[in-house]
């Protein structure tokens, strides 16, 4: 028998990160330009022009849907170090990449992403940037026309630390972690939807030693998981796989990665990715993504797997559909920093343990769509933080506590297709003043509608499913 002890008081639920990142430099408000005469920001007003070449930060970010080349203008920025031009709607000459951008010698700081009007090769004159620390082209799922077929001119930077190049078709380099690995200054490596074919390279010594954030999601590698080269980054603290066709199970050096904070191995399709042992050092894990992999093991067993040492930390994690089987261990009260639990689509049975009602700082429940049965037990009502609860079909029976009535923050509340029975009262909705959607649909409800206060003050509901419903109206109410 797991004995739940019950989590410190007063200790606050901390929001959740998603990722470990390099602090950029500091970014300008939108249409402010710093000069380095003076020091001072100057609105759109009163700032100096272009021509000056004293300006030394220079950051637009507004797409207003007409299309503006990126001309050899900006050459006369000659201090220029920090250009920020995301997410606009710019091109370059002849709608290709600015290789004069290579000339900018100054610049620490580039980031041109989500400017998916560049098309054609990735510049190598962009190596010309000694001094470039922070560099981000591309975007991730933008379809984007621009390739590379050689990164090499990466190595002229001896400073860089950020390298984002998302959505850029990479294809036709194989050796890119050789490359990667001549740059010891890097702490965020972001090759999101590149097209490459493999990260199972062998790196005989990792120079790599200060890297914290790798996202390799959404390539092509089809390979065993094991034998890629990034188990040797035990600095890394996020570690992003996403849908990569990753195959096997994880090696023995998953364990030494001690630091890693957030693990995503989603949309593999997996089977084999259980949770075991080689997770027991990993005591700093915050976000652990399991989602999309049909892995179908025993929950407990995943849920023990998991490292006790991060029992009390861990905020996110998701297991959602799988293949998952067997019942949901009261052991589940003891993740007291949990802000957000998805089992959704697996094959889960049995109730809902008492210990749920320790998860106090949970924002979001997803239990849909398995084969849970029983009643929903009343501690449902300590999670006074949560704001999203999906209960749908399942076989939950017996009536909807009235405890639910105090979760004050709940916007969205799914209760349909299964087999609840008894009354809605006005006591249900006592506090739930930010409900926007409810579907109680497919059960078989009764709803008690008073004529005055049913409604709380001030409710902002936008859905309201009744399919199904018996709508028992008492007297004085009117339509």
């Amino acid at each position: 028998m797991v004995v739940v002890a019950s989590p410190p008081r007063g200790l606050p639920c901390s929001p959740s990160k998603r990722a470990s990142q390099v602090t950029p430099p500091a970014s300008l408000p939108r249409g402010v330009a710093r000069t380095a005469a003076g020091g001072e920001a100057s609105t759109a007003a009163t700032r100096p022009a272009m021509s000056s070449g004293f300006a030394s930060a220079l950051q637009t970010r507004t797409c207003t849907g007409i299309h503006v080349k990126v001309t050899v203008c900006l050459l006369s920025l000659e201090h220029l170090e920090h250009l920020d031009l995301s997410m606009n709607c710019l091109s370059g000459p002849n709608d290709s990449f600015p290789v004069f951008l290579g000339q900018m010698r100054n610049l620490r700081y580039l980031n041109l992403t989500g400017l998916t009007m560049f098309t054609g090769r990735v510049p190598p004159q962009l190596g010309n940037l000694s001094k470039m620390q922070y560099l981000s082209i591309g975007q991730a799922g933008s379809r984007s026309q621009m390739y590379s077929d050689d990164i090499t001119w990466l190595t002229n930077l001896h400073l860089l630390q950020h390298v984002s190049i998302g959505g850029i078709n990479l294809s036709g380099i194989h050796d890119w972690p050789h490359t990667l690995n001549m740059i010891p200054s890097l702490r965020v490596i972001s090759l999101s939807d590149c097209s490459l074919q493999s990260a199972n390279q062998s790196l005989p010594y990792l120079n790599l030693t200060r890297l914290e954030k790798l996202d390799l999601s959404w390539n092509s590698f089809d390979h065993s998981i094991a034998t890629s080269w990034f188990w040797k980054a035990t600095s890394l603290k996020y570690l992003n796989l996403q849908a990569n066709r990753l195959s096997g199970q994880f090696p023995d050096a998953l364990g030494n990665m001690t630091s890693l904070q957030v693990l995503d191995v989603s949309e593999n399709w997996n089977k084999y990715l259980m949770v075991t042992g080689n997770l027991k050092n990993l005591c700093s894990l915050n976000i652990l993504d399991f989602s999309n992999n049909e892995i179908n093991g025993d929950i407990a067993v995943m849920m023990g797997g998991l490292p006790e040492c991060a029992w009390e930390s861990l905020q996110e994690l998701d297991f959602s559909y799988n293949s998952l089987t067997g019942t949901l261990p009261n052991l589940i009260g003891t993740f007291s920093s949990l802000r957000r639990l998805k089992l959704n689509k697996n094959n889960l049975t049995g109730s809902i343990p008492p210990g749920i009602g320790y998860l106090t700082c949970l924002a979001a429940l997803d239990l849909s769509n398995n084969c849970f049965s029983g009643s929903v037990p009343f501690e449902i009502g300590s999670l006074t933080n949560l704001s999203s609860l999906d209960l749908s079909n399942n076989n939950f029976s017996g009536i909807v506590p009235s405890e639910i009535g105090a979760l004050s923050d709940l916007t969205s509340l799914v209760l349909s297709k299964n087999n609840f029975s008894g009354v809605i009262k006005e006591t249900h909705f006592a506090g739930l003043k930010g409900l926007k959607n409810i579907d109680l649909s497919s059960n078989s409800l009764k709803i008690e509608v008073v004529p005055i206060g049913f409604l709380p003050s001030g409710w902002s509901l936008r859905c309201f499913h009744l399919a199904e419903w018996v709508l028992c109206f008492l007297p004085g109410f009117s339509v």
